[in-house]
């Protein structure tokens, strides 16, 4: 069954994927979804979660970067995203990038672009995050925040200070992905922000060679396919955490804990330390398993 990621080109969560599959040299297909809501094409595979990317394997779906990468690593485990063996630390960065070195180059990026900003984009993130998004603001944290973004760029020059082509040695993996999509976020999408890191003295090459492994072999999909894809197949048999017994085969919903709270509700099926996978019915879809992860999410 093919690869299906559900993304958009200038997604930064995105963009992390898609230097893993890379690493990896998989096929796989890019179904674009909109950068803001309505996403019903998506919704109807999660049933509600609307934050890109979502990766889709037959009728098993995958939410959140941070799980993506995880199934990736168990699916096509050669080569592999740890190629110095230090899976669990590599996956803990996860949990800078994604949050603190992530907003710090949000409000550089959106304080930069400023009136640019189309109205209904604000709209659509206030109402994910549920909280204002006002450039004017993000203008007057700049200082701060660049210093972030800088002191966060500062530890990956550090990394590679002593000559290493990757932060793990000679070979590129999940910490490198990690490391580098919200710097790439700068550059694409507000120029003049890179400023904060462009002096550091081995960022820029070992960007130029994160970007160099490119994306795998990438093809395109509807998102029609994708929903055919979804109701051609079964969700593969998951195991529950011992942890868990007592909610197998309850329903229970899931949501993040973070922004993007919109709930998934279904029938527990699976779990684990890292992840939980539900079942449910959609009527586009047929029956789905949507796979979410463990950390920065509620179960109820």
């Amino acid at each position: 069954m093919d690869i299906l990621l559900h993304q958009y080109d200038t997604s930064p969560f995105s963009e992390k994927v898609r230097v893993c599959l890379g690493i990896k040299g998989l096929v796989w297909r890019a179904v674009d979804q909109p950068v803001i809501m309505p996403k019903p094409d998506l919704i109807a595979l999660t049933g509600g979660y609307r934050r890109i990317p979502v990766m889709q394997i037959g009728a098993d779906i995958y939410c959140d970067s941070v799980l993506i990468v995880r199934e990736l690593e168990r699916r096509y485990p050669t080569p592999t995203l740890f190629p110095t063996g230090t899976a669990g630390m590599d996956h803990a960065a996860a949990q800078w990038t994604d949050r603190g070195m992530f907003q710090a180059a949000v409000t550089v990026i959106f304080a930069g672009l400023g009136d640019a900003v189309d109205a209904e984009f604000i709209k659509d993130r206030e109402a994910m995050s549920g909280q204002p998004f006002d450039p004017a603001a993000m203008r007057a944290a700049v200082p701060h925040m660049a210093a972030q973004l800088r002191a966060y760029a500062a530890l990956i020059d550090e990394q590679l200070a002593d000559g290493r082509a990757y932060l793990s040695g000679d070979r590129p993996g999940l910490i490198d992905a990690n490391a580098y999509y919200n710097l790439w976020f700068v550059r694409a999408s507000y120029p003049p922000a890179a400023s904060a890191f462009g002096d550091l003295a081995h960022l820029a090459a070992w960007m130029e060679r994160v970007a160099a492994i490119g994306h795998g072999d990438r093809s395109s999909a509807t998102r029609p396919e994708a929903i055919a894809a979804a109701r051609a197949a079964s969700p593969q048999p998951g195991e529950i955490d011992d942890r868990d017994a007592a909610l197998a085969g309850r329903n229970v919903v899931i949501a993040a804990t973070d922004y993007g709270r919109d709930p998934v509700s279904g029938v527990l099926i699976g779990s684990s330390p890292h992840h939980v996978a539900i079942r449910r019915e959609s009527d586009e879809a047929g029956t789905v398993a949507i796979h979410l992860p463990r950390i920065g999410y509620a179960i109820r």
